[in-house]
């Protein structure tokens, strides 16, 4: 079976008052191709007139972002005119391809009310030939993710994209992508089942498991090995994993602050064409949001 390679801690980097860990890149990885960015935020609660998340509209270009509500609510709104409230349970997936402004805000319910708050927040690459693609987004609530039995009845495996023991998840990726949440009972094991031609992206939330024989502990990315098409999860106690996997693009990589492309030129051309407006702009979002990313952002 497929064996740990290695496991990396999240970082903790805190935005404002939004509890912050960062495991993907970290200091001995830089990506686990093609996905290359994970933040956690929270857990934590929020009081009742709390000024809520702070990403106000911001450009991206060339990959994708994949957002899970595990607690709380999520809005979107975007400069392709997108626009939706997505609660816990939830997903986003946005791909920014040629351009797109987007804004990721707490509902005025949850500011006034406070709450539980946990997303996680994945951006994933795209290959040269669709860096330029025409945004999409999908967002889905809970309801509409399958949740399906693993581990002789003692956790389930929410489908977001791809398939999985006959059932479809609703997100179509471009990049045929797999992706999902994997919720464990305390001595439930279950084994995964991933061709060795693609990555896995492994990713503790909450508990303390054990994979292929390694003990992980929550707020840790488990970097595997290709050399099977199977491992062994099993929890110690009560556990969320974030578990995906995708074929390897292997591209040049270029990426500077909300910008991923192949080449520096494409990441300079990337900045101009914000600034020349080129992006849109949600419905008048970023003229009251911060000011446009710099070079060095």
């Amino acid at each position: 079976m497929r064996s740990v390679l290695a496991v990396h801690p999240a970082q903790r980097d805190d935005i404002a008052d939004l509890v912050t860990r960062r495991p993907l890149p970290g200091p001995e990885l830089e990506q686990v191709d093609p996905f290359l960015f994970l933040n956690h935020h929270g857990p934590q609660t929020y009081p009742p007139n709390n000024h809520g998340l702070p990403f106000g509209p911001h450009p991206h270009r060339g990959f994708e972002t994949v957002t899970f509500i595990l607690e709380g609510s999520l809005s979107h709104l975007d400069s392709g005119g997108h626009e939706s409230v997505i609660e816990a349970g939830g997903v986003q997936w946005m791909t920014a391809g040629s351009g797109l402004v987007h804004a990721e805000l707490s509902p005025e319910a949850f500011k006034r009310d406070g709450g539980p708050l946990e997303i996680l927040q994945l951006w994933v690459n795209l290959p040269p030939p669709l860096k330029m693609i025409e945004p999409r987004y999908t967002g889905v609530q809970k309801a509409d993710i399958p949740a399906l039995s693993v581990a002789a009845g003692n956790g389930t495996l929410h489908l977001i994209a791809g398939e999985f023991a006959g059932a479809t998840g609703p997100i179509e990726s471009l990049t045929d992508v797999f992706m999902s949440t994997l919720e464990l009972k305390a001595g439930a094991k279950t084994a995964l089942q991933v061709d060795r031609t693609r990555h896995v992206f492994l990713y503790v939330v909450s508990g303390r498991v054990d994979v292929a024989g390694t003990p992980v502990d929550k707020w840790n990315l488990v970097e595997m090995t290709d050399d099977d098409d199977s491992f062994i999860v099993g929890a110690a106690d009560d556990a969320v994993l974030l578990f995906g996997h995708a074929l390897p693009i292997g591209a040049p990589l270029a990426a500077r602050g909300p910008f991923v492309m192949n080449t520096e030129d494409e990441i300079e051309q990337a900045f101009a064409d914000y600034r020349a407006g080129k992006f849109g702009d949600p419905a008048g979002l970023v003229a009251a949001g911060p000011e446009a990313p710099t070079e060095k952002a």
